[in-house]
């Protein structure tokens, strides 16, 4: 069971949100992220590409923020906050971790890369978002994925 999963309603036109808490648990990705797309995708259809886009994007974002953000401390905690608007979806995903200079990670591209351990889900996020952004922290990042 997730620690919170609340829908909230917004004026017409505005989109709905919600959020879910969790504590840092590998474990639990693949909930959340199965939790996120059914209230993503509730009243929409969406092609099988988005859904995989969604899927993937959110599961690197939470790896990333549960490992290297909040250092695999199950003390402390992962916000998942997600804007429904009616062509795009905005979800941001904080940490309790000191943040990070996003800009200072290296592209695991080219044959020096390839016994690289980190950047590869960034990388992959930045592939498969439409809009990626870090708040000055470094400890929320923001990808936009379309609705359909």
């Amino acid at each position: 069971m997730l620690a919170t999963a609340h829908l909230t309603p917004r004026e017409p036109g505005e989109g709905d949100r919600f959020r879910i808490e969790l504590a840092t648990d590998l474990s639990r990705v693949g909930e959340v992220v199965e939790t996120v797309c059914a209230g993503c995708f509730a009243r929409t259809a969406a092609s099988r590409r988005t859904q995989f886009r969604l899927c993937t994007v959110l599961a690197e974002a939470l790896a990333n923020a549960m490992l290297y953000g909040n250092s695999g401390d199950p003390s402390r905690h992962v916000i998942v906050d997600v804007e429904l608007r009616e062509d795009f979806i905005v979800i941001a995903v904080s940490d309790e971790g000191d943040g990070f200079n996003h800009n200072a990670v290296p592209l695991p591209i080219g044959d020096e890369s390839l016994e690289a351990t980190r950047g590869r889900g960034l990388f992959m996020i930045h592939r498969l978002a439409d809009d990626v952004a870090f708040n000055d922290q470094g400890n929320t990042i923001w990808m936009t994925l379309p609705r359909q």
